[in-house]
């Protein structure tokens, strides 16, 4: 402070606020900066959890029962104060039971991750280095099952989850939690194995379930050629991030959705370059389906 009084002469002739500054810098302490650090990092990790998840409605839902019971209280009325005071109260296990999937995911990953490779952590080079060998090695295995099941005209609907996390999806079938491999999906699929109807849930190189039901599309301007696992693909795409693989049961087309938009007749190479363009999000932030065209004219060329 002596500093500062000697670069611009006395105190009074300094801004209040500046003043004001150098007054509260004399009681800062190193834990008052961690702490400031801590608080900042939950807060970014709870925006980023409701940012990318589903769940998100119902985080409105706890925020407007908030406001009602402020409400209440402000307005003295005793009976129904009363009763959201007692639902404020278990707030803190309802949103454990809301974001339970999500929890558990983060945990999984932290425990996943070996000792030896906790300063890979923060490597933003490695992490992209990971995503995108991750990123190709399920691509080459659903495009080789894809492959295979148009052949034969088996119907196929595989969900890729990005960063928004779909544990509710996964809850409605069948937990799996497998290595991801072309074998495992052909199993799965074929038509009399007891959960071929229903949707896989791909979480990185691991299939998570098996089983799962799918939101149906909204969109009433579909055309009519498109079945219950197009519009089942179309209507998962439209709530989230995914990227659902289609393979046709009647026609064995290949397609890939995702933004409310569907990519048809594939073919396997084509399949294999898109979705690892599309999973590793870390090299592309927005990873979309733009180069399908260019691609399928490369295709064509290379063919002829």
């Amino acid at each position: 402070m002596q500093n500062f009084a000697a670069l611009f002469g006395d105190n009074s002739t300094l801004p209040e606020y500046l003043t004001q500054v150098m007054s509260a810098l004399r009681f800062f302490r190193l834990s008052d900066a961690l702490d400031i650090l801590l608080v900042t990092f939950l807060l970014y990790q709870l925006i980023k959890l409701l940012r990318d998840t589903r769940a998100v409605q119902l985080a409105k839902g706890i925020l407007l029962i908030a406001a009602v019971y402020g409400a209440t209280v402000a307005m003295k009325m005793n009976v129904s104060g009363f009763f959201f005071g007692r639902v404020w109260d278990s707030a803190i296990v309802v949103i454990f039971l809301i974001f339970q999937p999500e929890i558990r995911h983060a945990v999984e990953s932290m425990g996943r991750t070996p000792r030896s490779g906790l300063l890979r952590m923060f490597s933003r080079r490695s992490v992209q280095d990971q995503q995108r060998k991750t990123a190709r090695r399920a691509a080459i295995a659903a495009a080789k099952a894809a492959a295979n099941m148009s052949e034969q005209k088996i119907g196929a609907l595989m969900v890729f989850e990005r960063q928004t996390l779909l544990g509710d999806v996964a809850q409605t079938g069948t937990l799996i939690e497998a290595r991801l491999s072309a074998q495992l999906l052909s199993n799965i699929f074929y038509p009399k194995a007891p959960l071929h109807d229903g949707a896989v849930i791909i979480r990185g190189e691991v299939l998570y379930a098996a089983g799962c039901v799918l939101p149906l599309t909204e969109n009433q301007s579909l055309p009519g050629s498109y079945g219950m696992r197009h519009r089942a693909a179309l209507g998962i795409s439209e709530q989230s991030d995914a990227v659902v693989l289609v393979v046709s049961e009647e026609t064995g087309n290949i397609s890939l959705a995702r933004g409310g938009t569907l990519q048809t007749e594939l073919t396997e190479s084509l399949l294999r370059e898109e979705l690892t363009s599309a999973l590793d999000w870390n090299s592309n932030e927005n990873p979309d389906l733009g180069g399908y065209a260019a691609r399928r004219w490369r295709e064509f060329w290379s063919a002829n």
